[in-house]
């Protein structure tokens, strides 16, 4: 049940290829003057050279682009909290001197003035832009061109599969993908990365193309917790992040199945019911969470949310361009969007927000849920994108959820174990997903 190749926290060995390091690891020695930044980009563009032909992570990158970056900030002697970490943006989000094409032919080539506002924070930051990563179809259900790094034969997940593969594939360290539903929960436990969706609103949004502004995040991909941790204090604006605190004992755990239990794979059932004897071995307080009833209807609502804001948002290309939009795309969530009244939206809209309010009591009690981000291994096929119902109530609910590399599946490929926490809890949630990585490894 334990996966081992990941570290969080610790140092790695001396001889280790720099690709293989983490981005903490990274900016430590930048800000060190130990390494260049030159070198940790060209140890990341080798990496990449080898592996891009089969993983096909990237929509754009050019490395001698990326190069002459690196050279500037060794000549600037730049120093920050990402002092030359490499990382990749999920091409439906602005950058300035690269395309976003959104993994639609509607936008080949377009080139925005500006950038989103989480690639300025990570600039200035230190961070290296590598390119631009691969999405399904305006972050929707239509797949893009990228394979999973542990499988070929199957899907990274969507829609931000090119985020998750590059960083599961340690082509960087460091990637921005979002959710709406499962975009980057889901990608995360496939490629055996360490994924986290913030608590709605935190992170901000502006330059990122907006699917449905009720439940849309940015969602961060990194090998460690305190990768993950550290990226989101730089996206909130802070000058000086903070480290994880230390708990000051053994969290209380809610383990919830939910009512999608039955859709797990028996194996994936197994695994994180043995994490939670095993967590309650270690000393934390691990009860049984069962939602209110609301919930059963929460898949519903999401589905109508989602899909009038989405075609709501998108009514400059279908009104133009809609011969360019994707037959799944037409056929699913513009079909949904274009028939849902607004009245049935607005009633949808009501119903999450009491599941919200449902919600909160239950943290009363724990300070993290435990549950799944996915039904199990990746699917084998390249045509869809896997089961993301088992996302839904989280997103929709807007806490912050943090998945965790623990499993090998029956082929021996990636399963995660998804923590979740109280809406505004994300740091308490980073110090028990520590101790939770800490206690299975």
């Amino acid at each position: 049940m334990k996966n081992s190749s990941h570290k969080s926290g610790a140092a790695l060995q001396s001889n280790a290829p720099i690709h293989d390091w983490t981005a903490t690891e990274i900016a430590a020695s930048v800000n060190a003057r130990t390494i260049t930044c030159e070198a940790v980009a060209r140890s990341h563009l080798e990496h990449i050279a080898a592996r891009e032909p089969q993983v096909m992570a990237w929509e754009y990158l050019n490395p001698d682009q990326v190069i002459a970056q690196a050279r500037v900030y060794d000549t600037a002697g730049i120093s920050g909290p990402l002092a030359g970490v490499p990382f990749g943006i999920k091409d439906i989000i602005d950058t300035c001197d690269m395309p976003t094409q959104m993994g639609s032919p509607i936008y080949k080539g377009h080139q925005p003035k500006g950038d989103a506002a989480c690639v300025a924070l990570s600039r200035k930051a230190g961070g290296i832009l590598l390119g631009k990563t691969v999405t399904t179809e305006f972050a929707n259900r239509h797949p893009g061109k990228t394979h999973n790094p542990f499988d070929f034969a199957r899907t990274p997940g969507g829609s931000s599969s090119g985020s998750a593969a590059a960083v599961g594939d340690h082509m960087v360290p460091l990637a921005i993908g979002t959710q709406t539903t499962a975009s980057t929960i889901r990608p995360a436990s496939f490629c055996g990365t360490f994924g986290y969706r913030p608590t709605h609103g935190d992170l901000r949004c502006v330059g990122v193309k907006e699917a449905s502004g009720s439940l849309d995040t940015l969602g961060l991909f990194a090998r460690s917790i305190e990768d993950i941790a550290l990226y989101r204090e730089v996206l909130t604006g802070s000058s000086t992040p903070a480290p994880i605190a230390e708990p000051g004992s053994a969290p209380r755990i809610g383990f919830c199945r939910t009512h999608l239990w039955s859709q797990l794979e028996p194996q994936t059932q197994t695994m994180i019911e043995g994490t939670a004897q095993q967590l309650a071995r270690a000393g934390a307080r691990v009860g049984d969470v069962t939602l209110p009833a609301e919930f059963e209807g929460i898949e519903d609502a999401h589905r109508w949310v989602s899909s009038f804001e989405f075609s709501r948002n998108f009514t400059w290309e279908i009104e133009n361009h809609f011969e360019k939009i994707s037959e799944t795309l037409r056929n699913n969530r513009l079909k949904d969007g274009l028939s849902c009244s607004f009245d049935r939206y607005r009633e949808a809209r009501e119903l999450l927000a009491r599941c919200r309010l449902l919600l909160d009591p239950v943290f009363d009690k724990y300070d993290v849920l435990l549950t799944a981000p996915a039904t199990g291994e990746a699917p084998i096929g390249l045509n869809a994108t896997g089961n993301a119902a088992l996302c839904v109530i989280w997103t929709s609910t807007h806490v912050p959820a943090v998945t965790l590399p623990l499993y090998k599946g029956p082929n021996g490929l990636p399963i995660g174990a998804q923590l979740i926490a109280r809406r505004n809890a994300d740091r308490a949630l980073f110090s028990a997903a520590r101790w939770v990585w800490n206690q299975c490894n």
